[in-house]
């Protein structure tokens, strides 16, 4: 690639991240522009980090790259997030430490394990409901599925309502769907949330009601923008999930290792590799505090600074041969899950989930063959398949 081919103004192509060409554009500026600053247009003017080191570091540093003014670009005639300073994703430390210990122990190693029979028999029922329709879209039947069902669990949705809420949030997270959607997803929480007032529960909506943060009890308000962010956050698992599929699929020699090795060491180091190569939540921004110096360039305070995450993800100082998939890969310290105060909430569930996943499609599925053209999603935010038809063989 030269110069010419692209600019760093093009990172901010959503054709470029559908075409997958922007990790091109990434390699190039890590080496000759890591750290590089974007006029304002549109979009407000913002220092893009692309090199595993600055943007760990930028996570690891709240005091200096502050989330609460905001962690995506949004259009500067938005003004600032309406979420900011109310929810654990547009926090910092203290205030999110707080936050986040409020529902901690819904997302622990201990309750991921105490769900682990129900999420195992519910990712066996999807996937051979999509083996038996012979053609199913691993975003929609088993991605978004899996990840929706499993927050909706965790915040106490009951059963029979959660296809109804994957339904509402798909759409309304999904951009050109009706706003009606989004509205009826609310409304939903909003009666949870009275519900929980008048009978408590230990569900985490049931956390979010009753349990003081730094000494009062959040506003419904915060309540409300807390559930909207955990699931638009579960949408990146689903996206991880569907990804992942079509990488085994793409690469036949990984889904026979697989196959043959599930039952061992090489389905954790899979979960790894496949969060890696996905890395589906494509940027998260902070605010300088302070004027800072990162790679030898004068950021001031106030300045917006984007940490692309598939760039760190596929980093040569850090990952050898980045651009291969490679199930067994260690070591493996990818940024896709976040680091430091910010590392998702969810992490824990999202590997057991995507590890039960990948254990139960080796068993259950000889091969991932495309029905149909895979259709990317045009976005700066969230990397993955919008659409992806295939046919699952069954073993």
């Amino acid at each position: 690639m030269t110069v010419s081919t692209y600019t760093p103004a093009d990172v901010l192509d959503p054709e470029l991240h559908a075409s997958g060409e922007v990790h091109r554009l990434w390699r190039w500026m890590r080496q000759h522009a890591p750290v590089h600053w974007h006029e304002p247009g549109v979009l407000p003017g913002f220092w893009s980090l692309t090199r595993y080191e600055d943007v760990r570091n930028a996570y690891q540093n709240p005091a200096v790259f502050s989330s609460a003014q905001g962690v995506l670009l949004r259009p500067t005639e938005l003004g600032v997030d309406p979420g900011s300073g109310q929810t654990m994703a547009l926090t910092d430390p203290p205030r999110h430490r707080a936050l986040r210990g409020q529902v901690a122990d819904r997302f622990t190693e201990r309750c991921a394990r105490s769900l682990a029979d129900e999420m195992r028999a519910e990712i066996r029922s999807v996937v051979t409901r999509a083996i038996e329709k012979g053609t199913c879209d691993l975003v929609h039947d088993i991605g978004a599925r899996l990840s929706s069902y499993n927050i909706s669990r965790l915040l106490g949705v009951p059963p029979e309502d959660r296809e109804q809420l994957l339904t509402w949030s798909t759409e309304a997270f999904e951009s050109g769907k009706p706003l009606t959607s989004h509205v009826a997803l609310m409304r939903y929480f909003i009666d949870m949330m009275y519900a929980r007032m008048e009978t408590p529960a230990e569900d985490v909506m049931g956390l979010f009601v009753d349990n003081e943060v730094q000494g009062d009890l959040l506003t419904e308000t915060e309540i409300l923008l807390s559930c909207e962010n955990l699931v638009g956050a579960s949408e990146n698992a689903g996206l991880s999930m569907a990804a992942g599929m079509l990488a085994l699929a793409g690469h036949p020699q990984q889904w026979q290792r697989l196959v043959r090795e599930r039952d061992g060491e090489l389905v954790r180091t899979a979960v790894e590799e496949v969060l890696r190569w996905t890395s589906s939540a494509t940027h998260s921004m902070r605010t300088a505090t302070t004027d800072t110096v990162v790679q030898g360039r004068r950021i001031a305070a106030g300045d917006r600074v984007v940490l692309w995450i598939p760039s760190a993800d596929r980093d040569e100082s850090v990952f050898t041969d980045p651009d291969r998939f490679d199930l067994g890969r260690q070591p493996n310290r990818h940024l896709a899950l976040g680091t430091g105060e910010h590392v998702c909430i969810g992490s824990t569930m999202a590997r057991h989930q995507m590890r039960m996943l990948l254990e139960t499609l080796a068993e259950l599925v000889a091969v991932i063959e495309p029905a149909g053209d895979v259709e990317p999603l045009r976005s700066i935010t969230v990397n993955g398949p919008a659409h992806a038809p295939v046919r699952l063989v069954a073993r």
